[in-house]
This record gives structure tokens, sequence and C-alpha cells, in this order.
């Protein structure tokens, strides 16, 4: 089942607590909006608000297998700033470990962490993601993410903390799978299409010097 580690203790993670600018009542949570945001069920869709009491905007600090889909508003909080992001935190042990990050529209900037011990970690990142990525642990690629976002992402560098762009971070020793959330589609990418595009897309580099220009789309239709 779920546990429900105190706020104090995933705080210290937390980049919005901190951002010099981030005030101290922002910091302070209450009991019962503490239990509200940590009272995530570690399988099933949740809709990610924004939390003006709470460093983080969703937490799930769970021992059980892992599978969500987070879905970020395709709106900004009435009190949220312009450029504050949705802070996202999953703990985990040894159980598997999968998560969907859905985001209907760009601008709604996210943070996710992803703290575990040995668990093996599948991240669906939006299409769309622009960003920074840091991980531990072996990492593999889909080809959805190869096509359409590891050329917008920066990973494992060493940067200064920036609050405009996407951001991941993953600690565990297992293994960590990136693949591609379609953002068009609004669903996770389509294995055989992704890896039709990547097949032609590297046929086309070594013989032609050219790929994203030729849309691959019309070998999938009926």
């Amino acid at each position: 089942m779920a546990s429900f580690c105190s706020a104090a203790e995933v705080s210290r993670y937390c980049p919005r607590a901190r951002c010099s600018g981030f005030s101290s009542d922002r910091q302070s949570t209450s009991s019962s909006e503490t239990h509200r945001v940590l009272h995530a069920a570690p399988q099933g869709t949740h809709k990610i608000h924004y939390q003006p009491s709470s460093d983080w905007d969703f937490i799930l600090d769970t021992q059980e297998t892992t599978d969500v889909s987070l879905v970020l508003p395709h709106y900004r909080a009435r009190h949220q700033p312009v450029d504050q992001r949705l802070n996202m935190y999953v703990g985990a042990a040894a159980a598997p470990v999968k998560l969907k990050v859905c985001r209907p529209v760009p601008r709604c900037k996210f943070y996710l962490e992803v703290q575990a011990k040995i668990s093996d970690v599948t991240v669906w990142l939006p299409s769309d993601f622009k960003g920074q990525i840091r991980h531990s642990g072996r990492a593999s690629y889909s080809a959805g993410f190869v096509n359409r976002i590891k050329q917008n992402v920066g990973l494992n560098e060493d940067t200064l903390d920036q609050w405009d762009i996407d951001e991941v971070v993953i600690e565990t020793t297992g293994t960590v799978t990136f693949r591609m959330w379609d953002v068009r589609a609004n669903a996770p990418e389509c294995i055989r299409k992704e890896t039709l595009k990547r097949m032609f897309c590297q046929s086309a580099k070594k013989h032609e010097g050219i790929c994203g220009g030729i849309n691959w789309d019309f070998l999938l239709d009926d």
C-alpha cells in the first residue's frame, strides 16, 4: 500500500523549496493538505493540480508496483505564478515503476523526480518535452523517444537550476527506460510506427543525408 512520508522528508528533494525566491508560507503545509497531496494510489490516472500550500503538487511513495498516468492541466491555476512548474515526486523501493506524463499543452512545464532503490523505472515523456534529464542506472530509449524527444534534451549535464524548462531526475540502481507520450494522439507511442520511422530515418541519413523532411506515415495507411 502507499505510504505517507512526511512533507519534511520529501521536501529536501523539492526544487521549489530550494528556490531562493520561494516564500516561507509556500513551504508550510497543513496536515489536511499534506494528507490530500500524499494520498495517491500507485495505479490508475491522477490529474495534477497546483498545490499553493505544498512544496510538491503530487507525491507518491509506495512499496507496490507503480503504473500511473500523470495528467497535467491544460490551464494555469488562478494563483499559480506564470513561471511556476508543477512538481511531482515518486518514491519506490524494489517494485517496477511505470509513469506516463500526459500533457495537453506545452506551456505547462514540470519537474519529475523518482527516488528508487533498485526498481526498474519506465517513463513516458510528452513528445514536446524540452529540457534536462538526469538519471543513474543503465538507460535505454525507445524509437519514439529518439525520433521526437532526444534532440531536445540535455542528458546528465551539469547545469544551473532553470525554472522555465522541463526537468526529470531519476535515481535508481535498476534499469531506466525512456519512452514517448504522443501529445497529438494523446496516447503512448505506437511502437510499430515509430520503429519504422527510425529505420527509414537511419537509411535516409546513410544514403541521402536527409531525414526530417520526409513523412513516412503514408506507409502505415490502409
